[in-house]
């Protein structure tokens, strides 16, 4: 029997060996000290006898015996050795009573390297034994900078709480991440419950991950599929479900496991679709029903009052042959039920306005093929819906010009908002708007979400009296302190403003779906489509009060025709940010993909990007889903 186990183990040895030698690569076990020999080691730490997962046990601490076996642990030398003889008395003994002795192993990176004890694992590696037993030695290197080690330090801390050794991730911030899932805080020890409940979870959806093939995607883990179905299907909800049950789920949200493997999982579509073949219209269905999704009345939101009126073109300009209706959902709770509705009841494409929506579309996307989901949001890797915004940045560049040509003091302000993706482009424009005009300027940023916020009283004690604020027109309010305005202590006074064209945006988002687009548009790798349209698509302009000089004008509308021609690309030659870092050469420009992920303020700004703990209770729902790396806590992020 032992014979005829050992020739299988051996014919599984030169399988492996042969793809490694055609592909180059080298054929025997890894081997510590080779590895270590370029490294530095910071400590040792003795973890005492543990069981380890076999299948992180990849080499051998010494070369020694590394020749006697393939890549895989399996065995390479002939039956008739000495070698073959005690591999197969070992396999004996693991058939008959099971091997008890403990393999001795460093650990490395969260690899383990035999000291003593290759023919042990190599057994329980055949036998396809999920973990041996080991007296383990971690090596612990210095930390650098390089992603691997972050992780690896990210996972120490994972293990002192929870004595879990077999999940891994490939980037930073999952461990605690699926602490936060789970429900322990970061620095929260797990029980012995915690740890059997988990490792009961993880089995069932490690079996439903390799039945359908995930254990072939590149470049990501089974623990980075595990962290994107929690933030999809609660932990709470699905501990106790079979492999089956999540087989399912996963099979819905496939095409989001494999946009983790896409190093740039987002494509922007920065114009719209004007031409598609005859075939494509001919398949086209005609757009009858459309669905507005708001989180709050438009009563109650100057952006969604903003996204109503855009609604409400769309009732005009198609002339009742859409029907558009608005419904209210709260994120969360009633969303994922209210989507199902509506693709139950036929509507052809729903837009959710809120980015809180969007685990409620990615669960619902995949089961109505039919019903197209839009999310209103920027920077969504989600391959099952698409999302959507405005080049807001562009209008924000024109103020900029406004501002400088018309203030007398070099110092001008800014209120943000949220700091998220798509704000940091706008202050940035807006500060290089103004340094065309006026290369001294200088651009006070302040924040209007920030806790403790007097930004009226800090511009005017600085002598500031020209500052861009928000764009968007309240209902509920007459303001004139929209888009860019001047104070003074009598009040402020509008002076110009960018609007947001969105019924034009839906107007073109439908007819271009009505046209074919939505799969000419379709990527061939696994990413999601966000689309980004501005000044080109019409979709954005800007408004000059009556106080603008003429001069003023032409030189806005001048800009205004050479952006949307693209005759003029704003982030272009050489760049800096405010702390004299480099961001773009002389020679260079920045990518529409680059602007969209921009985390960093420009040369001439003065202020920062606040943190999430310095934010009022009311923006921090939004910044922790949609907010810049920096602004959240080390460890947090978003994963939808």
């Amino acid at each position: 029997m032992a014979y005829d186990d050992y020739l299988k183990a051996q014919k599984l040895a030169l399988k492996a060996y042969k793809n490694k030698t055609v592909r180059g690569a080298y054929p025997y076990l890894p081997v510590l000290d080779e590895i270590l020999s370029h490294v530095r080691i910071e400590r040792e730490e003795i973890l005492g006898t543990v069981n380890i997962p076999l299948k992180q046990v990849v080499g051998t601490s010494s070369a020694g015996r590394t020749q006697a076996f393939a890549s895989n642990f399996m065995p390479l030398l002939d039956y008739g050795s000495e070698f073959a003889t005690k591999w197969s008395t070992l396999y004996d003994a693991q058939i008959e009573e099971g091997i008890h002795t403990p393999i001795k192993a460093y650990e490395f990176l969260n690899k383990y390297y035999v000291i003593e004890g290759n023919k042990r694992t190599s057994v329980l590696k055949y036998v396809d034994s999920p973990t041996i037993a080991a007296e383990v030695i971690r090596k612990v290197p210095r930390l650098t900078d390089d992603p691997e080690i972050q992780v690896y330090y990210e996972y120490m801390d994972f293990y002192r709480k929870t004595k879990i050794s077999y999940v891994i991730f490939t980037k930073t911030g999952g461990y605690q991440k699926l602490c936060e899932y789970v429900g322990r805080g970061n620095n929260e020890e797990w029980t012995d419950d915690d740890r059997m409940n988990f490792s009961s979870f993880h089995l069932a959806f490690y079996n439903a991950y390799k039945a359908l093939g995930g254990l072939e995607l590149k470049d990501i883990t089974e623990d980075d599929a595990l962290l994107l179905y929690l933030s999809l299907y609660p932990y709470n909800e699905s501990m106790e479900k079979l492999t089956g049950e999540i087989k399912k789920d996963l099979e819905k949200i496939w095409p989001e496991i494999k946009t983790l493997t896409v190093e740039e999982p987002v494509e922007l579509l920065i114009t719209p679709t004007t031409e598609t073949s005859m075939i494509k219209k001919i398949q086209s269905k005609k757009v009858h029903k459309v669905a507005f999704v708001y989180d709050v009345p438009p009563s109650k939101s100057d952006w969604i009052y903003a996204q109503e009126l855009g609604r409400e073109h769309i009732l005009d300009v198609f002339h009742g042959e859409i029907e558009a209706e608005k419904f209210i959902a709260k994120p969360y709770e009633e969303d994922e039920e209210l989507f199902t509705e509506l693709c139950e009841e036929g509507y052809d494409i729903i837009f959710a306005i809120a980015p809180m929506f969007i685990r409620a579309c990615i669960k619902v996307a995949p089961l109505y093929p039919n019903t197209k989901i839009l999310n209103c949001s920027l920077n969504s890797p989600h391959a099952s819906i698409r999302t959507y915004g405005i080049r807001i940045y562009e209008g924000k560049f024109l103020l900029g010009m406004v501002a400088a040509a018309m203030s007398e003091q070099d110092d001008i302000g800014y209120l943000a908002d949220y700091p998220i993706y798509g704000v940091i482009p706008g202050i940035n424009a807006f500060t290089l708007g103004a340094r065309a005009i006026n290369p001294r300027a200088r651009i006070h940023l302040q924040w209007s979400t920030m806790k403790d916020a007097h930004t009226d009283e800090y511009f005017l004690s600085h002598g500031i009296s020209y500052i861009s604020s928000q764009n968007m027109i309240s209902p509920t309010k007459e303001d004139r302190a929209l888009g860019l305005y001047h104070l003074t202590e009598n009040g402020a006074k509008n002076i110009a403003t960018t609007v947001y064209q969105w019924g034009a945006f839906y107007e073109e988002l439908i007819n271009s779906i009505m046209r074919g687009s939505w799969k000419t548009d379709t990527t061939k790798e696994p990413k999601a489509l966000n689309y980004w349209w501005g000044l080109s698509a019409n979709v954005l302009d800007v408004i000059l009060g009556s106080s603008v000089p003429t001069s003023t004008r032409k030189l806005v509308d001048f800009m205004k025709n050479a952006i949307a021609e693209g005759n003029y690309w704003m982030f272009s030659g050489e760049l800096y940010d405010k702390d004299h870092n480099k961001r773009c050469n002389a020679d260079e420009a920045l990518q529409s993909e680059d602007i969209m992920m921009m985390d960093w303020l420009i040369d001439g700004i003065v202020g920062d990007i606040p943190t999430i703990h310095q934010l009022i209770d009311h923006a921090k729902e939004l910044v922790s889903l949609r907010g810049l790396k920096q602004v959240l806590p080390e460890g947090e992020g978003k994963i939808l």
